[in-house]
């Protein structure tokens, strides 16, 4: 930051915003908390920019961010009167309709896109909770403004692509870095008097993680991924108590929901109950989190980071339904990417074992075979009961793309292709971890056809390709010649490449891999090797 006048404004409504928060849990029992705190280590890393001064007047036809200037109300609990907090916040605030205008272009445009399966019930609250932080916390003001105005550039259509991206990219290590002195400002006193707070810290860094994927900037995907984890596991910690918290975490994950409250009642003849934006935001980013985090343990060969968290707030019975559904958010049913976490992990503890020679084919085949069978009977299960889920009526999902002539919906029968699809590459990741690589093996071959057929022929719209990276580059490094040109199709159609990064990263690490398919090492080649062609975590997200 400056040193000047617009670090000690922040610095200022940083501990507004702490008191705040504060006062909002006054008289609630206390809870024991994880001695484990976020240290600075654990926060986002990397060169912080000053943050710049407020311009002149922006153009909308360059990917300028609004600075941080919420509206800073914030409805205190139990009235219906916005407070203005601190000096600080109307020293930040401003009525600029410029803001307006990028606000409503992201919930309407940019969120349908990027999240094109997110539909939650307007009797839930829709999406309303976006906005709710937007209004009131200036880092998700600026997390969501920042990628609203990079796209809005984009659909204006800038001249000069690498230059917007670079200024934007400017402005999300802006963000990054006032949530660094956020993460350190509640690391005093502990994560339980400053939960409201955390959880706008963590929808923050979700989202400009993902804009930053989604424009093909990894280099600090590991040190942002590693904060919202920590951050994660402090909050799900400050829902139990110590070690019984980590015993039961959906228990510890209902109490935080619990403590995130109280929800808000509406009258429309009955009663509805609508979660509070706080409560919203974290199933959000909660499963969001879990997504990466499985993704991310493909390429590092490591097990998911919150794996022992997995079986706890991913499964269901006949009884209940899942604490969080990744269905909701990424179109993929949770058994499926459950299945991906539990080959990560045994991928991993063949590693180790392989490094300390010891390893045993028997048990890894053993180990295979329980996660095979599942998946196996899962699939089967889905063959025949597809599960259909309520149509909406209809998303700005193709609102970058002038080339789609139809408006482009997400039916109802999507959610079952997209599980499938995912399904059928977590048995190819099995089949190489245990076997190695094989691409002439007819299971390879068979999987392999079935992910190509349900992207070509039965998956529609094509841009929710992007929403399959990970599977469709699973299948592409194993894919046939012959299937080379139905791939590089599917591709070319999603421009431009600004919008569609991930889907072109995936394909150029695929090409990487055709290129070296008579290569005398392709024998030891795995997928994790592919992925990490960069040296950077890419997160196919």
């Amino acid at each position: 930051m400056d040193g000047g006048s617009r670090q000690e404004a922040m610095a200022e409504w940083l501990k507004c915003e702490v008191k705040e928060n504060a006062h909002r849990r006054r008289g609630e029992r206390s809870v024991n908390v994880s001695s484990d705190r976020i240290s600075a280590a654990e926060a986002p890393t990397g060169e912080w920019i000053v943050l710049p001064q407020r311009p002149s007047p922006v153009n909308l036809s360059t990917p300028k961010c609004a600075l941080l200037k919420a509206a800073a109300v914030d409805p205190c609990p139990g009235t219906s009167t916005p407070l203005i907090r601190c000096e600080a916040d109307r020293r930040l605030a401003s009525n600029d309709s410029r803001d307006s205008v990028l606000i409503m272009f992201y919930l309407e445009s940019v969120l349908p896109f990027m999240f094109p399966f997110y539909q939650p019930s307007l009797l839930q609250g829709g999406r309303s909770w976006i906005l709710e932080m937007m209004i009131s916390s200036p880092v998700v003001r600026q997390a969501t403004l920042c990628q609203s105005s990079y796209y809005l550039s984009l659909v204006r259509g800038t001249a000069d692509y690498d230059g917007a991206c670079e200024m934007v990219l400017a402005q999300t290590r802006d963000a990054f870095a006032v949530l660094s002195q956020a993460l350190r400002v509640i690391d005093g006193p502990g994560i339980t008097e400053h939960m409201h707070g955390a959880v706008r810290i963590m929808v923050s860094i979700m989202q400009l993680q993902r804009f930053e994927v989604a424009v093909r900037s990894f280099n600090n995907c590991q040190s942002h991924l590693s904060a919202a984890l920590a951050l994660f596991r402090q909050l799900l910690d400050s829902g139990g108590t110590g070690a019984v918290g980590l015993a039961c975490p959906s228990s510890s994950f209902d109490a935080v929901i619990s403590r995130l409250g109280p929800s808000s009642w509406l009258s429309l003849g009955q009663n509805v109950q609508v979660p509070s934006a706080e409560q919203a935001a974290f199933r959000f980013s909660s499963a969001l989190l879990i997504l990466d985090d499985i993704i991310a343990s493909t390429v590092l060969q490591e097990p998911p980071r919150l794996y022992e968290y997995h079986r706890s707030l991913l499964s269901s019975s006949d009884s209940t339904e899942p604490v969080i559904n990744l269905g909701a958010l990424a179109g993929c049913q949770n058994w499926a990417l459950l299945r991906i976490g539990e080959i990560a992990a045994l991928d991993a503890w063949k590693q180790q074992c392989k490094k300390a020679e010891n390893l045993d084919i028997i048990q890894l085949v053993h180990r295979a075979t329980s996660v095979k069978d599942s998946l196996e009977a899962d699939l089967a299960r889905l063959e025949t009961n597809p599960v259909i889920t309520p149509q909406d009526n209809g998303s700005l999902l193709d609102v970058f793309t002038a080339d789609h002539c139809q408006r482009s919906r997400t039916p109802a029968s999507q959610g079952s292709l997209v599980t499938k699809v995912w399904a059928h590459a977590a048995l190819v990741y099995l089949f190489v971890v245990v076997s190695g690589w094989q691409p002439a093996s007819l299971d390879v071959r068979y999987h392999v056809g079935r992910i190509v057929e349900l992207l070509t022929h039965q998956i529609s719209p094509p841009a929710l390709l992007r929403t399959m990276v990970w599977p469709f580059c699973v299948a592409g490094c194993l894919a046939e010649p012959a299937q080379e040109p139905l791939l590089r199709g599917m591709v070319d159609t999603l421009q431009p490449l600004s919008v569609f990064g991930t889907v072109h990263e995936a394909f150029g690490i695929m090409e990487n891999v055709w290129r070296s398919r008579d290569a005398g090492n392709a024998a030891n080649r795995d997928l994790a090797a592919c992925f990490r062609i960069r040296g950077d975590l890419v997160l196919l997200v």
